[in-house]
């Protein structure tokens, strides 16, 4: 005989099982369900006896065939009252009342305290991850550079001596989030060109120092460059720059002071630029970019939570479809960033977005009213600076320079996509003058 029959005869009760409670019941037919439903599943849940009910095969709002018990309570308490308030939190369960008298079961604020509590070491964990281990490439640039002071902090740079004869030297300018271990694939071949190949990882930057809290700024970089070529005792000799995207910023400070004759400019023989956002009307700034520059008091909490994949996925959007870096490449980059918690300041660093807007009179200007040699080595599949508005405007205000454009599929990292093209461009451009 089922449950249900020997329910409905109410001569027996199944074997071994009890309710929770040891009060009379009252049996209702199926028949009845439907009139009574809504006011036993109030009863039911305020009292927190339903899952003893599924226990035994019952359950609230059963369909025909079914028969549902209802415990009259000791004392009725208003659901809404100050005594059913305190019942229900007792029980771990807030009853709110609606505008009809309906009530809805809300979970405790206890879940939350459990979550918090279990949050809290992982999150903890988290930031105290160690920095990631250099790679056996990463390893080799990291030793053969050197590091000289800049105001108390300390410099990365790598400085090699290359083609006999030639006199000339390059200085390059990474651009952001990365350092100048993107230069890598091009290096052997500048240095079969130039005397001198000169690379620095800027503040806050690769292997440089990246002091926090810090006011990083453009000019300050630029400073870094002009004392490290002092440092060099380059001051009396003519440099040339090939730089690259927040590189190209630096430079036309630099261009700017050389074009001025301020006190300690560099000599600047010629300027090539590469797909930087030096008209702030034609850049568009990834996502996170604008996150973490605009965020104000969050983004300190928010440059704690980049993580590697956030990162890769991130910076693979800017590379194009058939140059996306290799699992590798994208350690190195992440390990450069993570080096000396460099990803607590991206932030701050992050500021010059605003400062191109803010200075764009001065470092376009410069641009435009230069006698120096220029050249634009351009990626056009760049999602920051699209093609063909940013190029357009270029040529339209920059009308001295000269222009190179890479195959079609080549975007933001022309230097690492595409370094035989990036090279014949720039050979091309320093062999011309």
């Amino acid at each position: 005989m089922s449950v249900d029959n020997r329910l409905m005869k109410g001569n027996s009760r199944p074997e071994q099982r009890s309710l929770p409670f040891k009060m009379p019941f009252k049996f209702i037919c199926a028949r009845s369900i439907k009139d009574n439903t809504t006011s036993f599943q109030k009863v039911f849940a305020s009292e927190g006896h339903s899952e003893a009910l599924r226990s035994f095969g019952l359950r609230l709002g059963a369909p025909s065939g079914f028969v549902t018990a209802r415990r009259p309570p000791e004392r009725q308490l208003h659901p809404r009252s100050p005594a059913g308030r305190r019942r229900r939190r007792n029980a771990g369960v807030s009853v709110q009342g609606g505008p009809e008298g309906g009530m809805t079961m809300m979970i405790g604020r206890e879940w939350w305290l459990h979550v918090a509590l279990l949050c809290i070491p992982l999150l903890a964990v988290y930031l105290h991850i160690p920095q990631p281990e250099l790679s056996p490439a990463l390893y080799i640039w990291h030793s053969s550079g050197r590091f000289f002071s800049f105001r108390g902090n300390n410099i990365f740079y790598k400085d090699s001596f290359g083609a006999v004869g030639s006199s000339d030297v390059v200085v390059l300018l990474h651009g952001f989030p990365t350092s100048g271990y993107d230069w890598h694939k091009v290096w052997e071949p500048l240095n079969q060109r130039f005397n001198r190949v000169i690379a620095l990882d800027f503040l806050g930057f690769g292997f440089s120092d990246k002091p926090r809290p810090h006011r990083y700024s453009i000019f300050e970089q630029a400073s870094v460059v002009e004392a490290l070529i002092n440092h060099l005792g380059l001051t009396d000799q003519k440099v040339n720059l090939l730089s690259h995207d927040y590189g190209d910023t630096v430079a036309l400070e630099l261009l700017y002071r050389s074009d001025h004759n301020r006190t300690g400019h560099l000599a600047i023989n010629s300027l090539c630029l590469s797909n930087g956002g030096i008209f702030p009307e034609t850049h568009y700034p990834r996502l996170m970019q604008k996150v973490l520059k605009d965020s104000g008091f969050i983004s300190p909490l928010l440059t704690r939570l980049i993580t590697f994949p956030l990162f890769s996925r991130g910076i693979g959007d800017v590379f194009g479809p058939y140059t996306q870096p290799t699992e590798a490449e994208y350690w190195d980059m992440w390990t450069g960033i993570r080096f000396n918690d460099g990803n607590l300041v991206m932030d701050s660093i992050l500021q010059y977005i605003n400062q191109r807007l803010k200075h764009r009179d001065r470092w376009v200007g410069a641009l435009t009213s230069t006698s120096t040699p220029l050249h634009m080595i351009y990626g056009p599949l760049d999602p920051v600076n699209p093609h063909p508005q940013f190029i357009h405007l270029y040529q339209k205000l920059v009308q001295r320079s000269t222009v190179s454009i890479l195959d079609e599929h080549i975007s933001h990292y022309p230097q690492l996509e595409d370094p035989t093209g990036f090279m014949n461009a720039y050979l091309n451009f320093i062999n011309s003058f």
